[in-house]
């Protein structure tokens, strides 16, 4: 019975651990404009919050008697009631100049940091308690339970928790959880404490783990984490930013800590290492021709080559296990390495590298981590430079491995005018000289995404390019507005592709998020000067810039600030519409870019329609010769006279107009009204 008590308490508070970081998430992705960066940087702090607790549980579980064990943490779960329910209050949201990686670890701190630091505690305080109270039992598989437990809470929240309930509930229904586990592990602790006082401790401590040890135990898990967060980044960003895509890498990597931890023995070199191998070279290779491959195939390919890695890596932290009575030590290290690793991914990397950096960096790492395994193991047969010659074709493997990297690297930049980076993602300039049958382009990447493009031959330099084109949804309307002086407000920036439709006692408001992107626009392209409107750039989450601004009037509202397919849920809720409503004019429009591979968002922007009492029509129009890509964008008004302007100027081929349809909205699927409570991105899969 006592063994069910504590390996239900250990799987509960895993699940709880996995299901408090989306569900914060969730609430805090909003103030800072849906980033990528936000995941990373929440997934910082709870390593670093997984840290203290693992530091606290070694403390507690060496420094005091059972009972003082039992009284102290009995208080801490106690105090955890004070956070409860774990919804960030509203007067927390930052600043629209603050700096973001410090306004989120505050902003996490003061929400949600007592409860995550209470669960975070429980394995390795769990495990030394189980050793005491349960002799003879291994309390291995209780860290295999709970990776399970973790891997359960990731997967069952986006496809389960979200699209069932509301953000609201489901923090009501966290916080019931949290208060079952606090008694569930208040009474184990009573049990550890009343066995260990009927049977004192005799199990010897064992002798203390050398230096090269206790430096494995870190370097091992902090390669693991940054590949972690390294592949996440590539698959989600620079490969196909598909909806749930970032569940997978985080999936195998908890996978691995089952596989390797819930055996006795630990996993056979011979088989492993060699993998390990292929994995590494694989992985340099599938990002040296990735522009030849199908994207099935590159998640495949990366998402093998995380699981090996994590498996090998992970492998060797279990093979260099203590004895049971140095099991919180061996822990706080392991924790200490997943923090360092997420530190260097989140903070250290966007802050030095100019470019992604963080993959090729690890990969080096792992392989050099994995040389180190061998060489300091004396159960290695290559331990201390011994069967020199497969040292030499590990030297040469290695050596060949940064080789291909960096010319990789080179490779997938010889065109750019520009790598830079913050912490909303990595930027860069291509230019393209004049072909035969195109002119001098420059663009703006970002991973997969297209932020932009324009002409730089004087004659083509006024054209408005990509989504922005004169015969696309954005174009159409713009020209469709009545004459004299427009005010236009535009959420996402890009190269400020907009300002080219600017006359003279124009006003173009652009909302951006990103101050880089700005100076970009500024610096490498000629949108921005070129216009005779004048030009004003608002810094900050463009919601929030709106909510917090009197009404403008504007003649025009355009909504394009999603990253690539990954939709900022927070712009397409009722209360954003309502939001973007406030600030039209009475014959005003709001135009929202949709395009998009994985969702279709038309059934979403149906279900706000009869809220908003506008009426709505969409613009599809395909690639031209002359810049423009196929986009769908979906105009809100007040009646049908700008619809039929548009139709007008499509029927008469304005703008070169072929392929651009016009379609009435007011017939087809419905989805289920966004809030700022709910949203189900699976509903509108296509």
């Amino acid at each position: 019975m006592r063994v069910v008590v504590f390996a239900v308490t250990v799987f509960l508070s895993a699940f709880l651990l996995f299901q408090v970081q989306p569900l914060v998430a969730r609430y805090i992705l909003p103030w800072f404009g849906g980033s990528a960066g936000v995941w990373s940087v929440t997934m910082l702090f709870f390593q670093c919050v997984l840290l203290a607790g693992y530091g606290y549980a070694h403390l507690l579980s060496t420094r005091l008697g059972p009972k003082a064990q039992l009284g102290v943490h009995v208080a801490v779960l106690a105090l955890c009631a004070l956070f409860l329910p774990v919804i960030p209050r509203e007067f927390l949201q930052p600043a629209p100049d603050a700096e973001p990686i410090s306004a989120i670890l505050l902003l996490l701190g003061a929400t949600v940091g007592l409860p995550y630091f209470a669960l975070s505690s429980t394995g390795p305080l769990l495990q030394a308690w189980f050793a005491r109270a349960v002799p003879g039992r291994s309390p291995w598989p209780l860290y295999a339970l709970s990776n399970a437990g973790s891997l359960l809470a990731l997967v069952s929240f986006p496809f389960l928790f979200e699209p069932t309930f509301g953000r609201a509930a489901l923090a009501g229904l966290w916080s019931w959880a949290f208060g079952l586990f606090a008694l569930l592990c208040a009474g184990v602790a009573w049990l550890a404490a009343r066995r260990a006082t009927a049977t004192p401790a005799t199990t010897p401590p064992g002798a203390a783990p050398g230096r090269r040890t206790v430096i494995l135990w870190v370097l091992l898990p902090a390669v693991a984490s940054a590949l972690l967060l390294a592949f996440t980044h590539e698959l989600c960003v620079d490969v196909a930013s598909v909806p749930f895509l970032w569940v997978l890498p985080l999936s195998l990597y908890l996978l691995s800590f089952i596989v390797t931890f819930s055996g006795r023995k630990p996993l056979p070199r011979w088989a492993w290492f060699p993998l390990a191998a292929v994995a590494l070279g694989g992985t340099a290779g599938v990002m040296a021709w990735h522009f030849k491959l199908v994207i099935h195939g590159i998640v495949i390919a990366y998402s093998v080559a995380l699981a090996v890695l994590c498996i090998v890596l992970h492998g060797e932290v279990f093979r260099l296990r203590p004895q049971p009575a140095r099991l919180t030590q061996f822990y706080l290290c392991v924790a200490a390495g997943g923090a360092l690793g997420g530190l260097f991914v989140a903070v250290v990397a966007p802050l030095v590298f100019p470019l992604a950096l963080e993959l090729p960096l690890g990969l080096l790492a792992c392989a050099l981590a994995l040389a180190a395994c061998l060489w300091t193991d004396p159960q290695s047969a290559m331990h201390g430079g011994r069967l020199r010659g497969l040292w030499a074709v590990v030297g040469a493997g290695v050596a060949a491995l940064a080789v291909g990297l960096v010319w990789t690297l080179a490779a997938r930049h010889s065109q750019s005018v520009l790598l830079t980076r913050n912490f909303y993602g990595t930027y860069s300039v291509v230019e393209t000289p004049a072909g035969e049958n195109s002119p001098w382009e420059r663009t703006l990447h970002s991973g997969t995404t297209l932020h932009g493009s324009q002409f730089l031959a004087p004659e083509y330099r006024h054209w408005p390019t990509t989504y922005y084109a004169r015969a696309g949804g954005a174009g159409l309307v713009m020209e469709s507005l009545p004459e004299g002086p427009r005010r236009v407000g535009v959420v996402g920036l890009g190269v400020g592709t907009l300002a080219a439709y600017g006359r003279a006692g124009d006003l173009m408001r652009f909302y951006e998020i990103n101050p880089r992107c700005a100076e970009i626009a500024r610096s490498h392209f000629y949108y921005l000067k070129d216009t005779p409107a004048r030009i004003e750039i608002v810094p900050g989450d463009g919601r929030l810039s709106l909510e917090r601004e009197p009404p403008q009037s504007y003649h025009l509202l355009v909504l394009d600030a999603f990253t690539s397919d990954s939709i900022p849920v927070h712009l397409l809720t009722i209360e954003a519409f309502a939001a973007y409503r406030r600030h039209l004019a009475p014959d005003g429009a709001l135009c929202v870019h949709i395009s998009n591979r994985h969702l279709d968002l038309e059934p979403v922007l149906r279900a706000a329609r009869p809220e908003l009492g506008l009426h709505m029509f969409c613009v599809t129009s395909r690639d031209d010769d002359n810049g423009g890509s196929g986009a769908v964008w979906v105009v809100l008004c007040h009646g049908r006279e700008l619809e039929d302007r548009v139709r007008a100027a499509v029927a008469a081929n304005a703008f070169d107009a072929r392929g651009t349809q016009v379609t009435d909205m007011s017939r087809g699927a419905v989805a289920r009204l966004w809030t700022d409570d709910y949203s189900n991105l699976f509903e509108v899969l296509r």
